[in-house]
């Protein structure tokens, strides 16, 4: 295996321009000879889907939700990032670029956040135009609020409901694509492979979740938009479906797998409250802005909240971290929430919350700016807690949420796979160790909206790509595969059910390879994970046909996939003897408690190759060379 970043030559600022001037084009009239398969309908999905049929080509999109609308880009709250500057407050394209690459401590791509930076303007335009209702000020001009990470207010937003009105937009776009018959879309249908032949993706294998039935589907280009695997934590933000299947059968496929273990644990969650939970809610990032984040000084301390003075209160982020205060970033943010907890001045049930009060902001702008602000996040906190954050301080714990880590991917988008790309949360090229707040809508918009319509032609306009279909001998080979790892399930038939083996595995890499990290727990967990895969092999009990709607067999396909994929994330882990963003190795941090990095040894992407299942993968390193920034110790004091 070999890395090809495919960088362009020439100055920074100018790449991404030279870069689309000089890529081989598709003429109009060949674009409609070509097929393309999109897989997922989030942002990233649903853009790329839209935008390449706008174009002229064929474009067959899959989802397993029953509708494009459910993507699970629905959740996102708080905003998009864009470098307008409509603040004049200081913000820039380069700041943004800087913000980003800072923020994920130095270990992505340059050129691609800067090309990143630089489309986020474009992508407001494109929004606007499309009728997203984005917040606006008094006089009628977009509004702006800030973000962890940052000193700007750069972030655009739609109440706490921006995610569902971005993809609102963007599924208007797929709509009309697909009311003229140029997408033809794939509803409750699941990929459980992709069909590889001569060394090209050239097609996928599905599962169609109403029936069972098994299909391939055949194209000169396959695109992946699946988004992240935070649910190998079992407990995590993301919606109970979202997996890793996707990305995970690709990559044994050949796929390079590009630093897994970064995987972002956001600070403002409504803590767990108990072993029958199946997930966790977010509270969105954009509460920081107005509210403060405390805990009582001494340890044990049981009072209410109101009846701690203000003289007993530690505003631990505001003392630590004066500059950035509330805002700092995620990753250091949820670090210092479990340090305090772990300190056992903790609040709520089992001591594992802190507080986020907005009493000062009540006090000061009114509660009517307040519940304008950040009023259905306040009734959603309600109805789940049954306290009400207008009153008391709504209680918070970090939680897993996003995933920095994904295929491995070129400047242009594509795998080690020649023809298969992966974008948005799919793969692992623009955020780094750590992900900064309202990072993943634009990211996924610019690379569905703005970078793979150009970078995906340069593709089509070069390879010969002989005709295939269904009938071809790898794709029936790969069909088979599923359908026997699919009989496979279904013969266990043991005692224990699926969820059980997902909770038991979320609960071990929690432990072992979440918020902290150390070596003898990495080890410990990568034996503890190989057994427990064994178990599952031998006794999960999958009930029903695989010829029939069986959701069981759907979860246990995932939890299946978790198993093989946690070995690796681990393994990744365990091999980055340094702490930087998300990733913080116990063993490496300063004397203040802060990430230790190492950039002689670990300024690289960790791209790693599958051997087998159990066997143990190869490491594959792409150098991090930094021309427009200097190496520093990432401060937010």
């Amino acid at each position: 295996m070999e890395l090809r970043p495919q960088i362009p030559a020439g100055a920074l600022t100018d790449k991404w321009e030279r870069h689309r001037a000089e890529i081989r084009l598709v003429n109009p009239a060949n674009k409609l000879k070509h097929h393309i398969i999109v897989v997922g309908s989030g942002l990233a999905g649903a853009s790329a889907a839209a935008s390449l049929a706008e174009l002229g080509y064929d474009v067959s999109c899959f989802c397993f939700q029953d509708s494009p609308r459910r993507a699970h880009s629905i959740a996102a709250q708080g905003g998009i990032n864009a470098a307008k500057n409509y603040q004049n407050d200081g913000d820039s394209v380069f700041r943004l670029f800087y913000d980003t690459v800072k923020g994920g401590d130095f270990r992505s791509r340059e050129a691609n956040v800067y090309r990143l930076a630089q489309i986020s303007v474009d992508i407001i335009d494109q929004c606007v135009a499309q009728g997203v209702p984005f917040a606006r000020e008094y006089g009628g001009l977009l509004a702006n609020r800030s973000f962890g990470g940052v000193q700007v207010s750069r972030t655009f937003y739609a109440r706490g409901q921006t995610g569902q009105q971005l993809l609102l937009g963007a599924y208007q776009a797929l709509s009309r694509q697909i009311a003229a018959g140029k997408v033809r879309m794939y509803p409750r249908t699941e990929l459980l492979d992709v069909v590889v032949i001569d060394g090209r993706a050239r097609g996928i294998v599905t599962r169609s979740l109403v029936d069972g039935t098994l299909a391939t589907h055949t194209a000169d280009a396959v695109v992946l938009a699946t988004g992240g695997y935070a649910n190998v934590y079992y407990l995590s933000t993301n919606a109970k479906g979202c997996n890793v299947t996707a990305i995970w059968r690709a990559h044994k496929r050949g796929a390079a797998f590009a630093n897994p273990c970064f995987t972002q644990i956001h600070p403002t969650c409504i803590p767990a409250t108990g072993a029958h939970q199946s997930k966790l809610t977010l509270m969105s990032e954009s509460l920081r802005n107005d509210g403060r984040i405390w805990v009582p000084s001494q340890r044990g301390d049981q009072r209410s909240p109101d009846q701690i003075p203000e003289s007993e209160r530690d505003y631990y982020l505001e003392r630590l971290y004066p500059s950035f205060g509330n805002l700092a970033p995620r990753d250091i943010a949820s670090r210092r929430a479990k340090e305090v907890c772990d300190e056992g001045r903790g609040v709520g049930p089992g001591g594992h919350g802190v507080y986020l009060d907005f009493r000062d902001a009540i006090r000061r702008l009114g509660r009517p700016v307040i519940a304008e602000r950040y009023g259905n996040l306040f009734e959603m906190y309600q109805r789940i807690t049954g306290e009400n954050p207008y009153v008391v301080p709504m209680r918070i714990y970090p939680a897993p949420h996003y995933t920095m880590g994904g295929l491995w991917v070129d400047y242009n988008l594509m795998s080690t796979v020649e023809g298969l790309y992966a974008i948005g949360e799919a793969n692992f090229s623009d955020h780094g160790a750590n992900r900064l707040g309202a990072s993943a809508l634009m990211q996924g918009l610019a690379d569905g909206y703005f970078v793979l319509p150009y970078t995906i032609g340069d593709y089509l306009a070069q390879a010969k790509l002989p005709k295939v279909d269904a009938g071809h001998a790898a794709a029936r080979q790969t069909e088979t595969e599923v359908a026997e790892r699919t009989r496979r399930l279904l013969l266990v038939n043991g005692r224990r059910s699926v969820d059980t083996f997902h909770r038991e595995l979320g609960r071990l890499m929690w432990d072992r390879c979440g918020m902290s990290r150390n070596a003898a727990g990495l080890k410990e967990a990568i034996q503890r994970i190989c057994v427990l895969r064994e178990e599952f092999w031998q006794d999960v009990y999958v009930g029903g046909r695989g010829e029939d709607l069986n959701q069981s067999l759907e979860h246990a396909g995932r939890v299946a996939d978790f198993f093989e994929f946690a070995e690796l994330m681990c393994h990744d882990a365990l091999e980055r003897e340094e702490s930087c963003g998300c990733h913080f190795r116990e063993e490496y941090q300063t004397s203040e408690g802060e990430a230790k990095r190492d950039d002689a040894r670990f300024s690289h992407v960790a791209a790693w190759e599958f051997t087998g299942v159990g066997k143990a993968p190869v490491l594959h390193r792409e150098p991090l060379a930094f021309e427009a920034v200097h190496l520093s110790q990432r401060s937010y004091k």
